[in-house]
């Protein structure tokens, strides 16, 4: 009897997100919304400049007035947050400073460097050009402008904005809720004195790593051991914990200590695909406990070996939970042209993510290297990649130089 076919990398992430719902949004101050995906647009609630402003420290002065070798006669001066009250005179000038508002009949200004002053006159040794160093009122943005659109996820700079526009708060989606789920009788957690026969537990880390990069709220479900009730009753409890996504590590292949899905399946999940034409992690499996109406809580099952369950992670992980934020353009990998570094051999039938150094660039191009080992447990070397580099199923031997395709790794 045939094997049943592997399900190609990009067909179970097209499926995995097609499920992903919209979290409700929530309001939050600027100082808790960075990294934060927006629900809504960001409206300017003012224009900024409000006024013509000074570019420089200099005089206001009407143009047609400040030809070279002019005398013009101080009427006052004009600085942030305390403009002149009146109108530069015919024949007069207003000292500025940077930031401060442009005063009524100016419509140029010189800057200091190009005058010299004689107590309460200004001589003009470089003549006015019509508009120079003024920031127009609305230069920057107007009242009622779309500043930012909705599925924006801010940054820093972002968040700069938002104030500049008035604006002390924002409309964002919920952060995920995730749990981690371990599961295997070998894992103790770090500092605990493990012996030589015993696995030290780090998926978690990774792989909360990925999921707390991409916005979430990480939760540790704890070490489930390779009993079926023990399993049942750890995955009953995070069923019930309010989680929009629930990820397993372990016990996701098809031996006789893997329960997580018999697990699943006996507590009411629904699961989707159970094994991916991948490198490393093949035994991939995703669904969800079905709600009244869409998934309830996702669940996504990836294998123990580290390696694998980091590269599934960020596989599809990660843009799960960005897609679940309403991030705009999420779908697909996200990969990036680069070029061999060596020689490589013909691929098989799965797709391999090849953890790889970047060694040089060219012509701004990431020149890549793979690892000499692509064990699926070996950490030092994911620790030490750049990028894993993408070789497509049945892709053919390739020669140094030649264009691949890598997925930086920038953490």
């Amino acid at each position: 009897m045939a094997k049943p076919a592997l399900m190609p990398v990009e067909e179970a992430l097209d499926l995995l997100l097609s499920q992903a719902e919209t979290l409700p949004a929530e309001t939050v101050p600027l100082d808790a919304a960075l990294g934060r995906v927006l629900a809504a647009p960001v409206v300017a609630g003012r224009t900024t400049p409000g006024r013509d402003v000074s570019a420089m420290d200099g005089y206001a002065v009407r143009a047609g007035d400040a030809t070279l070798g002019a005398v013009l006669e101080v009427a006052g001066e004009s600085a942030a947050g305390r403009p002149y009250p009146g109108t530069v005179p015919p024949g007069g000038a207003v000292r500025l400073f940077t930031g401060a508002v442009v005063p009524d009949g100016a419509d140029a200004v010189v800057i200091q460097e190009d005058t010299s002053r004689d107590g309460a006159r200004i001589h003009i040794n470089e003549a006015a050009t019509p508009g120079r160093h003024i920031r127009k009122a609305g230069g920057d943005f107007r009242q009622g402008e779309t500043v930012l659109k909705a599925g924006h996820r801010l940054t820093a700079r972002d968040l700069a904005l938002v104030a500049a526009c008035d604006l002390a708060q924002v409309e964002v989606s919920r952060r995920p809720r995730v749990g981690l789920l371990s599961t295997g009788d070998e894992l103790v957690r770090p500092g605990m004195g493990a012996q030589a026969h015993q696995v030290i537990l780090s998926n978690i880390y990774a792989v909360g790593g990925v999921a707390r990069q991409a916005g979430a709220e990480v939760t540790d479900r704890g070490i489930l051991p390779d009993q079926m009730e023990a399993t049942r009753e750890g995955i009953r409890a995070a069923r019930d914990a309010g989680l929009d996504v629930l990820v397993t590590s372990g016990g996701a292949s098809v031996g006789d200590h893997d329960l997580v899905a018999p697990a699943l399946t006996a507590e009411g999940a629904a699961l989707a695909v159970h094994k991916i034409a991948l490198r490393p992690g093949k035994p991939l499996m995703f669904g969800g406990f079905p709600a009244a109406q869409g998934i309830g809580t996702h669940i996504l099952g990836l294998p123990g070996n580290p390696v694998s369950a980091y590269v599934c992670a960020l596989l599809f992980l990660h843009p799960l939970l960005r897609r679940m934020q309403g991030e705009a353009g999420i779908g697909g990998l996200e990969l990036v042209a680069a070029e061999l570094a060596v020689d490589m051999k013909a691929n098989d039938h799965r797709m391999d993510f090849m953890r790889a150094e970047i060694v040089g660039r060219r012509a701004g191009i990431p020149l890549v290297r793979p690892m000499p080992v692509q064990d699926s447990s070996m950490l030092s070397l994911l620790a030490r990649a750049g990028a894993l580099l993408v070789r497509r199923p049945h892709a053919t031997a390739a020669k140094a130089g030649e264009p691949c395709e890598i997925l930086p790794l920038e953490d």
